[in-house]
Formats: C-alpha cells, structure tokens, sequence
C-alpha cells in the first residue's frame, strides 16, 4: 500500500508536468513506470527517489508513529500473550523483514545498492551486528522494564549519539538544536516518571542496549549520507549478518522453551503484527536517518 501510494503520487506530478504533452495517458503511465524503475536500478536515482517521496518530516512522524505502536505492541506480546523471548522475537521481526524485501526484490522494486567496493565489507558487517544487538536488547529491556522506563532509557541515547559523534567525528551540534533536545527529554522524561518501575537486571540491560543502539544510528546515519545507501538497499545487505548474530545471542538471553511455546491464533496475530511493525520501525528509522 506504501509503495502504491508513491508510485501515484510519482506518476501524478508527471502527469501534471506533461499536461501539454500529446501522448495517450496509458503510454504516459507506462513511460512514467519504466522512469521510475529505471530510477530504482541505480543507487543515485534510489537515492533520488528516497528523498521525493519522503521527506525529513514525513519520515519523523512515520518513524515516530510506528514507534509508538510497536512499543505497546511488543510490551503486549512478551507480557499478556506469554511469548517471553524477547531475541526471539526480534529474530522474527527481522525473517518478515527479510521475507518482505525477497518480495521487493523478486518485483525488481528494491532499490539499487552502491558498489561493494565503495563501502567496506566491514561496514556492512559491523553495523549488521551492532543492529542485532541494539534491537535485541532494546526488547530485553522492554521485557523486563516498565514503558516508562524503557523511554527513559530511550532518552539517553540521543545525548550519547551527539557526544559519540563530537569524539569520533569532531561534529558539532548548534545550540538551538541542543535546546530542542533538552526539551523533548524533558517532556518525555516527565511523562513517563510516574510509569518507573526499577528491575535491576532489566535496568542493567537498559544501560547496555544505550551505547548499540547510538552506535546503530551513527552507522546507519553515515553510510546513508555519506556513501549514498537508501534504507532499503541498506537494509537488503545487513539483514542476514542480523539474523545469523540473533541466532548465536538467543540461548543467551533468551529462556529455555522457545520450542514448547503453545502457538494459537491470538498469540501468531500477535507475533506476526508485531514482526511487520518491526519491518515499518526498522525502515522508517532508517527513512529518518537518511
């Protein structure tokens, strides 16, 4: 439905630019899709349409959105529904994902990558592990902590993003948007205070989730930016290192019993919505970073 609607909204600024034009309107639609196609076929013109079809604002409140909805979501599954592995879950998140994009693909819609040689091999490598990690925790953590807490935590990694990024990178970020962060922090900060609930292995978790999951972002942010990745194509190339490192983490983080789980229809409704708002989540995060 997502991709319907971009292509409509693609063909429809065509049509318009080509108001004058003589052709008939099925030559024209047919024209427009083999444009846009051939656009998808090159990691430039990927780029290009990445950035039409949704802008910096638009990807914020997608991604802010979704967030919302998987956080319930996921709190739900590992608690009401019983379904407590939590790398489990994050494993199946990651197999639709992955699923959804062999879709993508197989339709010749995925977008291009750059060349191999252009970004090392490590790159790739490294930040697929780290996003194992980062996701994997971050559901630990979801597991055994409150919502509240689980945003607190959240907070955190903002600050840790623009202090890591000063170390490593020398960036500097303006006082306005410093400001801005501030106060977003403490909008949610006092929001969710009176949801805390400490658990202190879940807190410990908390803590260990915040440094992969800004290390996830900076990696995603510059490879996008930098060496001209779309979230897709990004996406395509680092979802199997994540799928391998979640399967190697599972026995230890998760508790026994994965295999014993008693599935019903509630309990797959559940996993399943929950695994294709994690697919929303992972691309609309990458959408917002590119």
């Amino acid at each position: 439905m997502i991709f319907l609607k971009m292509f409509n909204l693609f063909v429809s600024r065509k049509l318009l630019k080509r108001k004058d034009s003589h052709a008939s309107p099925a030559s024209l639609v047919d024209d427009l899709r083999a444009s846009l196609l051939s656009d998808l076929r090159t990691s430039d013109g990927a780029k290009r349409q990445q950035q039409r079809f949704c802008g910096p604002s638009a990807a914020l409140t997608f991604n802010f959105l979704v967030a919302v909805a998987i956080i319930l979501m996921n709190k739900s599954v590992l608690g009401r529904v019983g379904f407590n592995f939590p790398i489990a879950l994050t494993f199946l998140h990651y197999s639709v994902s992955w699923i959804f994009m062999c879709i993508l693909n197989a339709c010749s819609l995925l977008p291009a990558a750059p060349p191999l040689k252009a970004t090392p091999i490590s790159s790739l490598f490294g930040l697929g592990i780290v996003m194992a990690f980062s996701n994997g925790l971050a559901n630990v953590s979801l597991k055994y902590n409150s919502v509240g807490f689980y945003q607190m935590a959240k907070i955190a990694v903002t600050p840790t993003i623009v202090l890591s990024e000063f170390m490593l990178f020398a960036k500097r970020v303006s006082i306005q948007k410093v400001l801005a962060l501030a106060v977003v922090s403490v909008g949610v900060a006092i929001a969710t205070v009176t949801d805390l609930q400490f658990h202190l292995f879940g807190a410990l978790v908390a803590v260990a989730w915040i440094i992969p999951s800004a290390i996830n972002k900076i990696l995603w942010s510059n490879l996008q930016q930098q060496e001209g990745w779309t979230a897709l194509a990004l996406m395509w190339r680092t979802t199997p290192i994540t799928l391998l490192t979640l399967l190697i983490l599972m026995p230890w983080l998760d508790p026994p019993g994965f295999f014993s789980f008693q599935w019903s229809f509630f309990s797959t409704a559940a996993v399943l919505s929950s695994a294709v708002l994690g697919f929303l989540l992972q691309w609309s995060g990458a959408l917002a970073l590119g």
